[in-house]
C-alpha cells in the first residue's frame, strides 16, 4: 500500500488498528454461543454466584440492562470505527465522493438481504409469513445513514477530504439530534388510545409506526426489536463508532493518552445514559437514547482497553483467538443456515458427552461447539478465505 498524504494541518494517520479485529472477534465469540458456557456452569453448580452471571448472559423482558444487550450495538459500533480506516481512507486518497456513496449504499443493502435471509432462508413464503427486520438488516441500514452522513454532513468543500476536527463537529451534532430528536419522538407521540410518551410494548410510538409501515410480520407481533423506527437511534451508534475510529487515526501512532480519553468519555456516557434512564428508560428492545449512551460508553471503554492493550503496548499474542473469529464475523454468523453444527458437535463429541457424567457434560459440550466453530474459521483464515461485504 502507498503512504497516505496526511491531513494539511495535521500529523500522518495511524495506517493500521490491530485491536479492532480482535474486538469484532471478542463480540462474536459471544455470537457463537459462548454464553451457554455459563449458564451450564449455573446449571451444574446451583451458585448463586454463576446463575448471577449466566443471568447477564439473557435480554431483559423490556426495560433494564445485561452484558448481553451491549453485543449487538457493540458490533455496529466497531463497524463505524473501521470507516475512517477505508472509507476515510479511500476519501483521503482523492476518491469521488459518489463512489464511496455507492460501495457504502451496496454494503448496506446486502447485509439487510443477508438479514432478511437469516430471518426467512432461502424458501418461499407469503408476503405475510416474512419478517423483513434483523439483526444485520439493522446493522446495514444503521451503517449505511451513519457512513452517508460522514461522507456529507458538512458543506462541500474543493478538497476531497475536510479537516478531521470540522468534520467530527459536523458528526457531533448529528448525534446529538439524532438522540434528542429519538427521545422528543417517543416522548411526544404514542400508539391510538395510549398516553402521550407511552413506553408500553403496544403503546410505544416505535412499534406503532413499525406496526403501520413494516410488511410482513414482526418478531413479537406487536413490536419488532429490530424494527423500522427504532433504526434512528442505532445510526447514532454507529456515528458513534465513527468518531472514536476519526479520533484514534488521527494520531501518528498509538498513544496511551487515546485509550485514557477514550474510556473517560465512555465513563461520561454511562453516567448520562444514568441521568436520563428515569425519563426516557435504558431498553434495547426501543434502543432508547439512554441505551445508546450506556453501550456506547461500554463499547468506547473496551475499545479503549483492546488498543492500549494491542496498539499501544503491543501485546498481541493472547488476541489471535478473538482476531480469527473477527476476521469472518459475518460468515460465522450467517453459517448456521448451511452447517449443522448442533449435528457436528455431536457426532464428534457424544462420546465425550456420555463419558463425562451428568450435569458436567452440558458444559463440556458447550465448550467444544465453541471449538469446533473456531476451527473451522481457523482453517478458513489459514487459507486466506474472508467473506467481505
Amino acid at each position: 500500500m502507498e503512504p497516505l498524504q496526511p491531513v494539511p494541518g495535521t500529523t500522518a494517520p495511524a495506517q493500521r488498528l490491530h485491536s479492532l479485529d480482535a474486538l469484532r472477534g471478542f463480540d462474536m465469540f459471544w455470537i457463537m454461543g459462548a454464553e451457554e458456557i455459563f449458564h451450564s456452569l449455573a446449571k451444574a453448580t446451583g451458585s448463586p454466584f454463576w446463575g448471577t452471571i449466566a443471568n447477564q448472559f439473557t435480554h431483559p423482558d423490556w426495560n433494564g440492562f445485561h452484558f448481553y444487550d451491549l453485543i449487538f450495538p457493540l458490533f455496529l459500533f466497531i463497524a463505524g470505527v473501521a470507516t475512517p480506516y477505508s472509507v476515510g481512507r479511500d476519501l483521503e486518497r482523492g476518491v469521488p465522493r459518489r463512489r464511496l456513496l455507492a460501495r457504502v449504499v451496496r454494503r448496506g443493502l446486502i447485509l439487510i438481504v443477508l438479514g432478511i435471509i437469516y430471518n426467512n432462508g432461502l424458501e418461499l413464503h407469503p408476503l405475510s409469513q416474512i419478517r423483513f427486520a434483523s439483526v444485520l438488516g439493522r446493522i446495514g441500514a444503521a451503517y449505511m445513514f451513519a457512513n452517508i452522513i460522514y461522507l456529507y454532513a458538512a458543506p462541500k468543500r474543493r478538497e476531497p477530504y475536510m479537516a478531521p476536527k470540522r468534520r467530527e463537529l459536523y458528526m457531533a451534532i448529528w448525534f446529538a439530534g439524532l438522540l434528542i430528536g429519538y427521545w422528543l419522538l417517543m416522548a411526544l407521540n404514542s400508539a391510538p388510545g395510549f398516553p402521550r410518551g407511552d413506553l408500553s410494548m403496544q403503546g410505544n410510538f416505535a412499534s406503532y409506526i413499525d406496526r403501520m409501515v413494516l410488511p410482513g410480520k414482526l418478531y413479537l407481533g406487536i413490536h419488532d426489536p429490530e424494527g423500522l423506527f427504532s433504526t434512528i437511534p442505532a445510526i447514532a451508534t454507529g456515528l458513534l463508532g465513527i468518531l472514536a475510529g476519526s479520533y484514534l487515526r488521527q494520531a501518528s501512532r498509538p498513544e496511551a493518552r487515546l485509550a485514557g480519553r477514550l474510556a473517560l468519555t465512555g465513563l461520561l456516557f454511562i453516567g448520562l445514559a444514568l441521568a436520563w434512564n428515569p425519563l426516557f428508560p435504558i431498553n434495547k428492545n426501543l434502543w432508547t437514547s439512554s441505551f445508546v449512551l450506556t453501550t456506547g460508553g461500554l463499547s468506547l471503554i473496551l475499545m479503549a482497553i483492546f488498543y492500549y492493550v494491542i496498539d499501544v503496548r503491543g501485546v498481541k499474542k493472547w488476541a489471535f483467538f478473538f482476531r480469527v473469529i473477527g476476521m469472518n464475523s459475518i460468515l460465522i454468523y450467517m453459517s448456521g443456515h448451511f452447517i449443522d453444527w448442533d449435528y457436528m458437535n455431536t457426532g464428534f463429541f457424544e462420546w465425550l458427552n456420555q463419558w463425562v457424567s451428568n450435569p458436567w457434560n452440558a458444559l463440556v459440550m458447550a465448550i467444544t461447539y465453541i471449538g469446533l466453530k473456531w476451527l473451522f474459521l481457523y482453517f478458513l483464515y489459514r487459507k486466506k478465505v474472508f467473506l467481505r461485504v
